[in-house]
């Protein structure tokens, strides 16, 4: 077996060679600003023009609706924070998930603490799934924006987006989907699938460049800026665009999205053989579900032990795993997703999150069963 196993493809992909090479020329020959009135800053513009004019017929949008950013976490906050305050005079109610990634969450948390705004956090059922019920019970009057994620990114959980974009619109309410997880693993046709008027995309999810990504907006909508200074991005985002990494996050959606990178087939098995695992061994507890999932994730949490000694137990084997724990000054937080489970905090510190990809192998996969009894054993504090 190598000596590195990459199971944390939800956390990043490796950048594929032809989408490098796609951005090379804008690393070397076309590097101009395409701000500049001199003829490279213009052929850089006219390149730049051209690849939201790809974007735009990849998404089936108009290219006025598509916004290049540096990933998903600023396509969240211009979403939300942009949306919010530009509808703040209509009403000041906003509904989100209780289990969204932190790039939404503390947006809503900020705009709740800081600026007056009363938010919703919908519920879930033991396996991470919103009711298109709550959120019928949730709006108000004043609701002017819901969030919900397409994908979750803790334990792959798929939302009804559609349904939930559906009575949105219904109602005159703007919806946003940080559809991050979904590119690449789940079947796209076009932007409209979500009946959402914003949808966040992260290129690196998708063997794209990492700061790269786009915030779609149906229009007319005109969300606030948060970055100021120039005009660029139809006046939504401030700052010199970033051409080599479009120019790879435009290709990667050509040809990883609509004939999805994650091969269900193929990657299916591999997971089913790891959910295998994880009911025969006692103190382990799939929170992954079993219906309404993406196909490469498999998510657990362990009895008696904790994220930390479980990650290093795995990264002493080689094996790259990720949790919805995080580490900040020497303390560890309980994952906010397992939480929501209803599970207990002590189970929320042990989630153990092996997500797989277009190079995962089935050997990969039986090396990893083989070895996870001892792992758990260890973490758990067995010598």
């Amino acid at each position: 077996m190598p000596r590195t196993i990459y199971f944390d493809y939800n956390a990043t992909t490796p950048l594929d060679p032809a989408v490098r090479d796609a951005t090379i020329p804008f690393l070397s020959e076309n590097w101009g600003n395409p701000s500049s009135v001199h003829h490279v800053g213009q052929r850089a513009r006219a390149v730049l023009d051209g690849l939201r004019d790809r974007a735009a017929l990849f998404f089936n949008a108009k290219p006025s609706e598509i916004i290049f950013t540096s990933g998903g976490s600023e396509s969240n906050n211009l979403a939300i924070f942009g949306t919010a305050r530009l509808l703040a005079h209509k009403g000041k109610h906003l509904i989100t998930s209780a289990i969204e990634h932190h790039a939404v969450l503390h947006c809503f948390d900020y705009l709740e603490a800081k600026e007056g705004f009363k938010v919703t956090r919908l519920p879930v059922d033991s396996f991470g799934r919103i009711s298109p019920d709550d959120l019928k019970k949730a709006i108000r009057p004043d609701t002017t924006l819901v969030s919900v994620m397409a994908a979750n990114n803790e334990i792959g959980t798929i939302q009804p987006v559609a349904e939930l974009g559906l009575m949105c619109r219904e109602r005159g309410i703007i919806f946003h989907t940080d559809a991050v997880q979904w590119f690449g693993k789940e079947p796209f046709s076009d932007i409209h699938q979500f009946n959402a008027d914003l949808v966040s995309v992260c290129a690196h999810k998708f063997h794209g460049p990492k700061g790269a990504g786009l915030l779609y907006i149906r229009s007319p909508l005109l969300p606030d800026p948060i970055v100021f200074g120039g005009a660029h991005e139809n006046e939504r985002r401030a700052g010199t665009e970033n051409l080599p990494a479009i120019a790879g996050s435009v290709y990667a959606l050509e040809h990883f999205v609509k004939s999805p990178v994650f091969d269900k087939i193929k990657l299916l098995p591999l997971s089913n053989r790891l959910i295998a695992a994880v009911d025969s061994l006692q103190s382990l507890h799939l929170v992954s579900s079993r219906e309404h999932q993406l196909s490469n994730t498999v998510s657990f949490v362990v009895k008696g032990a904790d994220s930390i000694s479980l990650m290093a137990c795995l990264d002493l084997e080689g094996i790259c795993a990720s949790s919805g724990s995080a580490c900040s000054a020497g303390s560890l937080e309980p994952s906010h997703v397992v939480s929501a489970l209803g599970l207990d905090k002590k189970l929320a510190n042990s989630l153990v999150r092996f997500s797989l990809g277009r190079d995962s192998k089935m050997q990969e996969v039986e090396y990893v069963v083989d070895l996870l009894p001892e792992v758990v054993r260890r973490a758990q504090g067995g010598r």
